[in-house]
């Protein structure tokens, strides 16, 4: 008889680990997000997934109600790491207001946006032979 075991070292459900979300709140506090200035909701989910993904409310939008600051996640299947998630682009949005600077995504978007303005340029430049005189 074969008996098969199976070890697992975190739990079927994907959610974030207690240091991580030590380490939020502490972001959070420097940046000077309370949880009690928070606004939470949870809305259906939609894309794909079929019709679990269709029929729980595992979509975060957060919001902060005294800068009117919002975000919304729905990254994964599952509430608390979105929650987890949200939080996480919340403080990102706070830090690049208050740095004045682009997040690396955006930073990333707008190199996007440099490199295809500089291609279209040079196929225009390319694509009109000069006249013959």
């Amino acid at each position: 008889m074969w008996i098969q075991i199976y070890q697992t070292k975190r739990p079927h459900m994907s959610l974030p680990s207690p240091e991580k979300q030590a380490a939020l709140q502490q972001r959070m506090a420097s940046l000077g997000i309370r949880d009690k200035d928070l606004s939470e909701t949870f809305v259906l989910g939609s894309g794909k997934g079929g019709q679990k993904q269709n029929k729980t409310h595992s979509c975060v939008q957060l919001q902060h109600i005294p800068s009117q600051t919002q975000v919304s996640c729905q990254k994964s299947r599952s509430r608390e790491m979105n929650r987890f998630l949200a939080r996480r682009q919340l403080c990102e949005a706070f830090e690049n207001k208050q740095l004045g600077k682009a997040s690396p995504k955006q930073q990333e978007i707008d190199k996007i946006r440099k490199q295809k303005k500089r291609r279209k340029r040079r196929v225009n430049n390319t694509a009109t032979p000069p006249e013959k005189s």
